[in-house]
């Protein structure tokens, strides 16, 4: 495996850990375990995929905040997601490459996708821990 997607697993791998960690999320494998999920209350919040091809792993996210989505947009590889979810503001993300996103940036946006499937009680749950880490 090359160094890039290398670096690429090992950012999916952040950011996998991140989404779990979220209130309530689990991992589930709908499709077989070659498309891993993240969710909570039912509902997906990343589509993850998996880290084990040939190809460096990439990510979809729900990111409705315009900003957020016109960022992730500016990515290189970055396209609305396939399947009609684009319309309803999903974003495919590649993890490796050159200019890819940096982990960071895209815990900041499955955050921001949890946010818009979670119910209140687990938003208040993650906005309490934030302040008590803060």
């Amino acid at each position: 495996m090359e160094a890039s997607v290398k670096a690429a697993v090992r950012k999916w791998e952040k950011v996998r850990e991140f989404a779990l960690g979220l209130p309530e999320a689990v991992e589930e494998f709908p499709w077989g375990p070659e498309d891993c999920v993240v969710k909570v209350n039912k509902k997906i919040f990343v589509f993850l995929g998996n880290s084990d091809g040939p190809q460096p792993p990439g990510l979809s996210v729900k990111l409705k905040d315009e900003a957020l989505h016109g960022h992730a947009m500016t990515f290189p590889g970055a396209e609305p997601s396939g399947y009609g979810l684009g319309r309803a503001g999903w974003v495919s993300v590649p993890l490796g490459g050159t200019g890819a996103p940096p982990a960071e940036v895209v815990c900041e946006w499955v955050e921001e996708s949890y946010r818009t499937v979670a119910l209140k009680r687990h938003v208040r749950e993650l906005d309490a821990r934030i302040e008590a880490d803060g």
